[in-house]
This record gives structure tokens, C-alpha cells and sequence, in this order.
């Protein structure tokens, strides 16, 4: 930990807790001294001139002088190369067996001597030195990975590897995990290696608790996605091109990927970006729905909270007419001392079954780390797992201490599939102390554990060089199979603080925190943005503000940010909105309430992003990949198809421009219509910030009487619209049923029809933007 991680771990947690990361930081360095060779003299490789190549199902191997080169087309169109023999398999990206190949491509000879494998959606050709072309189908180059080098320890060991590539000047770079730095990439470095509160990694330097070596890079030659599955701490470096304003000189955008060790294996997939991320989720695993109520307004109280804040948090709620759906308690870690917890919460079962009855669930927060005590119940169950103990362990069989809490702690390691299994037996205390799901809130073990502590890696072995980044991953697992083992009729809530390619599949992300003051507003919807764009649909930033005092307009613009977001909590002090008076309060509401009103809007997009792999939160350019002006735009965001929001990131702001897509859309509000694409002014009052609806959109929202209705905004003359509704099956796994609603405009009247229905509309239809309402 240097000087500028110190001071960020202190500001953040305290000095207290700041120093015990900086003590534990200390001891982990002399450990990995001790434990880890320095790196010797080294041998660096190339693969060298093509030799041959052998056809296989779906792709074949390329040989070269000092290595070798698989490439196999998966059926649903991923492709998958590797080098040196790596296969796809293990990893913690994908959620079980590998994809079957897909028998319709193969290997066939390219020119000047060259090799490539043809599918529908994408080539690959391999040229004799090795470099490495994706090309669309009608032979447009998206992407040149060029020969990578490796370098290898004299004396035996991992080797360290650089991978190269070029893409289109015009190319824009998105992804990389959740960035604050985001959502487009430009140049500079950004680690790979998931960090605890104080780190930074990046240009402008985030806290990359959520990293992930996933790349999205769009151009006029279209849109591709390319993952480098390898979980050991890396670096990627990023330059945008530049055009030669049509004299033919352009400046590639380069990409260059350094990892210290682990295998140099890829997947890429393209198309458009919803065809991607399809495509991508195909793959890594479906995002899990969360349950209805989790998708409503949320409040997190740290601390020791009593059941007397409980209730007046939940009473204040109600007195002032706010919606609140859930409450996130820090109940302490497992193996932690409960006379305290029962001194505050003498009935907390029955606490919880009052408040589920008032229509607030109770979520308890859930550590890692594990007291280290003789009489911890927890700590000496977790011992006598398997044949090691489920504790991570140094090199010589020790038990690895850190500090968390009261005292010295161990860390579970989730690599293994007993202590996996023997820790989801551990959420039962949750569950019958009336909680309704969990929070993760300390799953990143940066200031835990040294790079030379074991892990089991599924039985394969290894140190926490490799485990690092997918810790995260694997506890949210152990997780989601004890919520699910123990309460099968109801979708499980896992939240988690840190998290690697395939976290989806367990439940959401929180997206870290951020930098204080109003940097820190448009740092939350990069970090939403980027993680949707990795396939982490459900995510959101703590919107009151985790850290620091924000003035009362600070805060009512990170409350309206984040009612639009998929995950909608507060966190912090006593900041409740009636804590800041009359005009923050009503204001206040005004925002929770919409975000109540769009409750349908969001199960819709929850669900979907399930079926289609498609992000709540979207980039502007998201339908429009090819808008070089929507590329670079970063102060707004799409939700869903219908709905395009421009929050104010600026004090003081009460107009701000926003630049629309193609198309019409409506001001929400004042009903004005704009004619996309290019840029108009808006007003953006304190009470409010813009949001536009698209000509045509079909939006399901909750009626004044609490019934589903559909607010269908008028399409323009000769253009039709339409949306989708997945009506709330409720929290347990019955089947959603889809709804596909279609909008036109015949005669002056707006006609909305259900797709493959007969009679009218089966709800309640609000046309605005038009005079008349139709329905069929």
C-alpha cells in the first residue's frame, strides 16, 4: 500500500481501520517476501513462422515453430482461441461445461499463407507470424491481435505474457468492469486486480473493487466484445486512434493487455451491442432476477443500529409519505460475539415479521472474515471442514490472521466446493432471524490476504494471485446455493461489493465507492454503465452518499440519478430526507414516488436482462452504434428502450444539454417533443432532472390505484413503437410471461395492440403526446 492508499484508506473507513490495513498490508508484504521467489532470469518467446495446421469441429489448431494456436467457433457464434494448448476450461467465468463447437465452421487456408475459421457472425484468420484478425463477415476488420510474447522463468515456473492488438481509428473502448473512470475508456492504464476502499486504479483513479479484462469496443465497423479469461493481476493500457481526415494515415487505437501469469486464452463475440451481450450472457450465465422488492427504494444503516433506529427509519418513511421497500442492517460477521446483537434487537424475528408485513424486508450484511477465537462456534465448525479446515492457509500450512473487527480473523476460502457448500449452511441464522436476503458487504480480501496464501482452485491448488479476483465471485456463489438450498420458493438477494466475469449469475453489485462532492455523481453512473456493459445488469452506487457531508443539492441530484438506476439505495449517517428540511423533503418524495410509479418498467427490464442478456442501464449509443457523437456522450443513459435520462451533474445546473438519437422523443414532464438525433436544451429544475420518453415507447407503470397500466407515448406520423411487459410473477420462480405490445398511429388516434392477442388491451392504456387513445 503506498502513501496515496493509505490516506484513501483512511478517509474512507476511519483511522482505526486504516492503520490495521496499513499493519496488515505490512505483514503480507514480508509474507509473500518470504514465501515468493524474486523473479530470476527470464526467457522471453515468440510464437515464430506457421509449420501447420490440423482442422477440428467447429475450428482447428495452428502450429508455429514455439507454439501452438487453437481456434474453435462455439455454437450461438462465440469464438474462442487459445495458445499454448489452453483450453476453455476451468474457469470461473463460465457456468458449467464448455459451449458444444459449432460443426458449420472450420479451418481453411487464407492468403499469403495464412489459415482462418469462417462462421456466420464472424472470421478469424491467422496470418504465418501469428497475428491474429476478427473480421465481420463481409471482410471488415474489427480487431488485429498481433503475436504475443511470453516470458519464462529459467528455472521453471508461470509465465508472464504482453498481448497486442489494433483496432479502428474511430474505435471507442468501454468495459474493463465497473470504472469511475468510464464509461469510455481513453488512453492510460488500468489495473486488473480488485482492490478494497482507498485503492486506485486508473487515469483519473477509481476505486476498482469490480475489474475484469472484458473489452467493448465499438466502431463504424461494427461492435465486439473481446474477454481475456484469466483472473491473475494484469494491467491493460488503452490509445484511442486518430483519422487522417480522409488522407488514408490513420492511427490505429492500440490495446495491450499484460498479465503476470495464468493462461492467454480469449473469447470474442460481435454484432450489434444487444447481439453482443446476448451473446456474451449466453456464455457467461444468465443475470439472476432479483426479487420484486429489491427493486424499490432501499436504505442501508452501518453500524450498531438498534431496533428503536429501525423503527423510527421505517416510521419516518411512512409519516412522510416515502416509499422504502428494504432495510440493509450491519449485523456483524459470522463467528461474531451475539450478546450485543441480541441487546439490540431482543425479538429481531419478530421485528422482521412486523416490518415484511408493512412492506419493508430486512437485509443483513455478511463479512468474510471470520473471528479467530477457541469459543467462535463458526471458527471451529469452519476447522473441521474437509481434510485442511475451510480457512485459507501459507504456503507451510498455516492459518492466514488478519484484523477485521475486535480482533485477528481468517478468511473462508470459497475456491473449495466443501467450504462453499459449509458456508451456505451458515445463512440459516440469517434466514430465521427474519432477514430476506444478504449483503457481501467486505467480499473483495484485498487487506486480508497476501499473494502467497493457498487456495484450493477447485482442487487444482494455487495461491491467491489466481483466486484474487474471483473471491468475490465464488463467496457469492456459496451464497446463492445456501439462500437457494434453504428457501427454494423464493428467488434469493445477494448483493456483493466486488465481483469477476460470471458474478451475474449469483446477483447484483454495489459499484464501490466514489469519490466525494459532484466528481463522484458522475463517477456512480460510469460505474453502472460499465458494469451493465459486462453483463452486470443489477447495480447501483449508495446514492445518499457514502462518505462526506453533501450540501442539499448534491443530494437530491444522487437521489434522482439513482431512482433510475437498478439498484436504489441509501447509505450513510442520518440523512433521511426529513433530516433537511421542508423544500429537500417534498422534492424527496417526488423522486421516490416516481421511482414507485416505474416499479412494473423495472421487474420488465429485470426480467429481460435474464432472457436477452441486455443491461438495464444503457449507453445512449446503445441502438445507434454507429453515431460517432453518441460514442463519446457520457451524461446520460438509455433505461430500457423507453426511456432516456440526463441527470445534472453540475452544481448549480437548472438547463443542461442533452443529445438525443435518432428519432422522436418527449419530454415526460412538459410533453414538449424533440426531433433526434443532435443536441437540445432542456430545463433542469432542483426538483427534477430531464428524462424523455421515445416516440412510440410502451412503458408498464404502477396506476394511482396500485394496478399495472401501460403509458404509451405517441409514435410519430408513418413510425410505429412499441414495448415489452413482464408483469410481476411475484419473488418465487414461477415462469414470467412476456408481453410484446406494438403502437402506430392510424387516423390521429394512437392504436396500442398486444402482439399475437385477441380484444382489447388487458390494462388500463395513458396515451401522451397526442390527442386520442385507440386500442385493439
Amino acid at each position: 500500500m503506498n502513501g496515496r492508499g493509505l490516506v484513501g484508506s483512511v478517509r474512507l473507513v476511519g483511522s482505526v481501520r486504516g492503520m490495521r490495513a496499513v499493519r496488515s498490508a505490512w505483514r503480507n508484504r514480508r509474507a509473500d517476501a518470504r514465501a515468493l521467489a524474486p523473479r530470476g532470469a527470464e526467457r522471453a518467446r515468440v510464437p515464430g513462422l506457421l509449420v501447420s495446421a490440423e482442422p477440428e469441429p467447429g475450428g482447428g489448431i495452428v502450429r508455429f515453430v514455439r507454439s501452438r494456436l487453437r481456434i474453435h467457433v462455439a455454437v450461438g457464434g462465440a469464438v474462442f482461441w487459445s495458445w499454448d494448448d489452453a483450453g476453455p476450461l476451468p474457469s470461473y467465468a463460465l457456468p458449467g461445461a464448455a459451449p458444444e463447437p459449432d460443426p458449420r465452421a472450420g479451418l481453411e487456408p487464407d492468403t499469403d499463407g495464412g489459415w482462418q475459421v469462417v462462421s456466420e457472425r464472424l472470421t478469424v484468420a491467422v496470418s504465418r507470424q501469428g497475428a491474429v484478425e476478427l473480421r465481420t463477415p463481409g471482410g471488415v476488420l474489427l480487431r488485429r491481435e498481433l503475436p504475443p510474447r511470453w516470458w519464462e522463468p529459467v528455472d521453471g515456473g508461470m509465465a508472464r505474457w504482453v498481448q497486442r492488438s489494433q483496432v479502428p481509428a474511430d474505435a471507442r473502448f468501454f468495459g474493463l468492469g465497473a470504472r469511475a473512470d468510464g464509461p469510455r475508456l481513453r488512453g492510460g492504464t488500468y489495473g486488473l486486480w480488485n482492490s478494497g476502499p482507498g485503492a486506485r486504479s486508473g487515469p483519473v483513479g477509481d476505486p476498482p473493487s469490480l475489474t475484469m479484462p472484458v473489452q467493448v469496443v465499438v466502431s463504424d465497423a461494427g461492435t465486439h466484445l473481446l474477454f481475456h479469461d484469466n483472473t491473475w493481476a494484469g494491467r491493460v493500457t488503452l490509445r484511442e486512434g486518430e483519422e487522417g481526415a480522409g488522407s488514408g494515415h490513420d492511427r490505429p487505437g492500440t490495446c495491450e493487455v499484460r498479465m503476470e501469469g495464468g493462461p492467454l486464452r480469449c473469447w470474442a463475440v460481435a454484432g450489434t451491442p444487444a447481439r453482443v451481450l446476448r451473446g456474451w450472457t449466453a456464455l457467461t450465465g444468465a443475470p439472476a432476477v432479483p426479487p420484486s422488492w429489491a427493486l424499490g427504494p432501499q436504505q442501508a444503516r452501518c453500524g450498531s443500529v438498534d431496533e428503536r433506529e429501525v423503527r423510527r427509519v421505517v416510521a419516518g418513511h411512512r409519516e412522510h409519505g416515502l416509499p422504502l421497500t428494504a432495510l440493509h442492517l450491519d449485523t456483524g460477521r459470522p463467528g461474531a460475539r451475539r450478546t450485543a446483537e441480541r441487546e439490540r434487537f431482543p425479538d429481531l424475528p419478530g421485528l422482521a415479521k412486523e416490518l415484511r408485513e408493512d412492506g419493508v424486508r430486512l437485509v443483513s450484511a455478511v463479512d468474510p472474515a471470520v473471528r479467530a477465537a477457541p469459543r467462535s462456534a463458526v471458527y471451529e465448525a469452519g476447522r473441521r471442514v474437509g481434510a485442511a479446515g475451510a480457512f485459507v492457509r501459507d504456503p507451510r500450512g498455516r492459518e492466514v490472521l488478519g484484523e477485521a473487527g475486535p480482533g485477528a480473523c481468517v478468511c473462508p476460502d470459497f475456491t473449495d466446493p466443501a467450504v462453499r457448500e459449509w458456508w451456505g449452511t451458515l445463512y440459516e441464522e440469517r434466514l430465521a432471524q427474519g432477514f430476506s436476503g444478504v449483503w457481501h458487504g467486505g467480499s473483495g480480501p484485498a487487506p486480508a490476504l497476501p499473494r502467497s496464501a493457498r487456495h484450493a482452485l477447485e482442487g487444482r491448488g494455487g495461491d491467491h494471485r489466481e483466486a484474487h479476483n474471483v473471491y468475490a465471485l465464488a463467496m457469492a456463489r456459496a451464497g446463492y446455493e445456501g439462500l437457494r438450498g434453504r428457501r427454494p420458493g423464493e428467488r434469493p438477494f445477494l448483493l456483493s461489493r466486488s465481483g469477476w466475469a460470471g458474478s451475474q449469475r449469483y446477483g447484483g453489485v454495489r459499484s464501490g465507492e466514489v469519490t466525494e462532492g459532484w466528481p463522484g455523481l458522475r463517477a456512480s453512473l460510469a460505474l453502472v454503465l460499465g458494469a451493465g456493459l459486462c453483463g452486470l445488469p443489477y447495480s447501483g452506487p449508495d446514492v445518499g452518499g457514502f462518505e462526506g457531508s453533501p450540501s442539499p443539492e448534491l443530494y437530491l441530484r444522487r437521489l434522482q440519478l439513482g431512482a433510475y438506476l437498478p439498484f436504489f439505495r441509501s447509505r450513510g449517517g442520518r440523512r433521511e430526507p426529513w433530516e433537511s428540511g421542508g423544500r429537500v423533503l417534498a422534492d424527496a418524495r417526488a423522486v421516490l414516488v416516481e421511482r414507485e410509479r416505474l416499479h412494473p418498467y423495472f421487474v420488465s427490464l429485470a426480467h429481460l436482462a435474464r432472457l436477452s442478456g441486455a443491461p438495464c442501464v444503457r449507453p445512449v449509443w446503445w441502438g445507434s452504434p454507429g453515431d460517432r457523437a453518441l460514442r463519446d456522450c457520457e451524461d446520460a443513459f438509455l433505461l430500457g428502450d423507453g426511456l432516456l435520462v440526463a441527470p445534472v451533474l453540475e452544481c448549480g445546473a437548472v438547463r443542461r444539454v442533452v443529445r438525443l438519437p435518432r428519432g422522436r422523443w418527449y419530454d415526460t414532464v412538459t410533453g414538449r417533443a424533440y426531433e433526434g438525433p443532435g443536441q437540445v436544451e432542456v430545463e433542469a429544475p432542483p426538483e427534477r432532472v430531464p428524462v424523455l420518453a421515445r416516440a412510440g415507447a410502451v412503458i408498464p407503470v404502477r396506476g394511482a390505484g396500485g394496478g399495472l397500466e401501460l403509458e404509451v407515448w405517441a409514435p410519430a406520423a408513418g413510425r410505429g413503437g412499441g414495448g415489452v411487459v413482464v408483469r410481476d410473477p411475484g419473488d418465487g420462480w414461477e415462469r414470467a410471461e412476456v408481453e410484446r405490445y406494438t403502437s402506430r398511429l392510424v387516423e390521429g388516434r394512437v392504436v396500442v395492440e398486444r402482439d399475437g392477442g385477441e380484444g382489447p388491451v388487458p390494462c388500463p392504456v395513458r396515451v401522451r403526446g397526442a390527442a386520442a387513445p385507440g386500442q385493439r
